[in-house]
C-alpha cells in the first residue's frame, strides 16, 4: 500500500515514531522494490492467543471480543457471519441496505487504463493509514468511499497508531471496513497472526482480514526467502485468521511480488491487486480478483492527504452480497 513518511522532526514531535531499518534490506533483497513505505510504532509485546476461538482482550483497548461461531464455508471460500450487522447512522436504501455513493474522487496523477476504466465500477472505496491524518470519514463517504481497508499491524509488535480511531470511525460514519496486516519476512507468521488477532476487533459487520505480501525495505528483513517458504508462512498466518475471524483472508500484492511467488497459486483465495498503470487483466494474467487498487496518489474532500483508490468488482448487488459475507460473482 502506497504510503508516504513524514519529515523526521515532524515525526519526532507528533508521534515519535518514524521510518526506520536497522540495515539495507533493500540492497540485500536484490530486487526491484515495489516503492511501498510503512512506518509502525511498536507497543505492549503481543500476547499468546490460542485457536482465536475464546474472548480475547484487545492490546489497545483493553476491552474484550468474542468471535462468533464459524458459518458454513460458500463455495467461493467466503464464509458468512452468524450475527448480523450493527445498525448505523448512515442512509440506507430499499432492504435496509447501505447506501452506495457515486465515487467523486480526483487524481492527481490520472491514467487512461483503455477500455475498462476505474470509473467503470459501480463500488468504490479507499485504504488508508497513518499517513492521512486526521479523516473526516462522513464526508469522505459520500465523495464515494464505501468501503475502507484501514492499516492495523506490521510483522509481531507494531501497531498503526491511527487504527482504532479509524475503525470506529470509519464504521460510525456508515462504511464497510477491514483491517490489513503488513507481512514481515523474517518474523515467524504465527507471530504475526497472534499480533493482529490481539490488536483487531472480531467484528461479524467487518470486511476479510487482509494480508499485504510485497517487496518492501520495510519488512525488516535481510535476505530474500524461496517463493515456496514465502508461500508457507503465508498460509500460516491465513489459516489462523480464517480461523479466528471465520473469513478467508484477501490477499493483496504488487506486480513484482506476485509474479515471483503468488502466480498460479492460492486459487480459492480472494485477491485485492495493485495495478496503477494498466488494467489486471494485463498486469496479472488469468488471475481473478475483487478489489484493483488502482492509484496511489487520489484527492478527495475528507481527507488532506492523497490516499489510495480502489474499485471492487462487481455491480452494487455483488458488493452488498459480499459485504454481508455471502458469495460474490464477477463482472468485468
Amino acid at each position: 500500500m502506497r504510503l508516504n513518511c513524514l519529515p523526521a522532526l515532524l515525526l519526532a514531535s507528533t508521534l515519535l515514531v518514524g521510518c526506520s531499518s536497522t540495515s539495507d534490506p533493500t540492497a540485500a533483497l536484490s530486487v526491484k522494490t515495489s516503492n511501498e513505505t510503512t512506518a509502525s510504532i511498536a507497543p505492549t509485546p503481543p500476547a499468546k492467543v490460542s485457536g482465536g476461538e475464546e474472548m480475547h482482550e484487545l492490546a489497545w483497548a483493553g476491552g474484550s471480543a468474542q468471535s462468533p461461531a464459524l458459518s458454513a464455508v460458500s463455495a467461493s471460500g467466503y464464509a458468512a457471519p452468524t450475527d448480523r450487522p450493527n445498525t448505523v447512522m448512515a442512509p440506507v436504501v430499499k432492504g435496509g441496505r447501505l447506501k452506495v455513493y457515486a465515487q467523486q474522487f480526483r487524481d492527481a496523477k490520472p491514467i487512461n487504463f483503455g477500455k475498462v476504466q476505474p470509473k467503470h465500477y459501480a463500488v468504490h472505496g479507499v485504504d488508508v493509514s497513518r499517513w492521512q491524518g486526521d479523516i473526516d470519514w462522513p464526508k469522505l463517504r459520500t465523495q464515494g468511499a464505501n468501503f475502507a481497508y484501514i492499516k492495523a499491524t506490521d510483522g509481531g509488535d507494531h501497531i498503526d497508531p491511527m487504527f482504532a480511531k479509524n475503525w470506529r470511525e470509519a464504521k460510525e460514519a456508515g462504511l464497510k471496513r477491514g483491517a490489513y496486516h503488513f507481512f514481515y519476512w523474517c518474523r515467524v507468521a504465527s507471530q504475526q497472526a497472534e499480533w493482529f488477532i490481539k490488536n483487531v476487533p472480531n467484528d461479524p459487520d467487518a470486511l476479510p482480514p487482509v494480508i499485504d505480501v510485497e517487496y518492501n525495505h520495510q519488512s525488516d528483513c535481510r535476505f530474500k526467502i524461496s517463493a515456496e517458504k514465502a508461500r508457507e508462512k503465508m498460509q500460516v498466518f491465513m489459516d489462523m485468521l480464517e480461523r479466528h475471524y471465520g473469513k478467508r483472508p484477501v490477499i493483496y500484492t504488487a506486480p513484482d511480488f506476485y509474479a515471483d511467488n503468488l502466480a498460479g497459486h492460492f486459487k480459492t483465495y480472494p485477491f485485492w491487486l495493485r495495478a496503477v498503470a494498466q488494467h489486471p487483466s494485463k498486469v496479472y494474467p488469468n488471475r481473478d480478483w475483487v478489489f484493483w487498487q488502482y492509484s496511489g496518489s487520489g484527492l478527495s474532500h475528507g481527507v488532506s492527504e492523497k490516499i489510495d483508490l480502489n474499485v471492487f468488482r462487481g455491480t452494487v448487488e455483488q458488493w452488498h452480497d459480499f459485504a454481508e459475507g455471502g458469495r460474490r460473482v464477477a463482472s468485468r
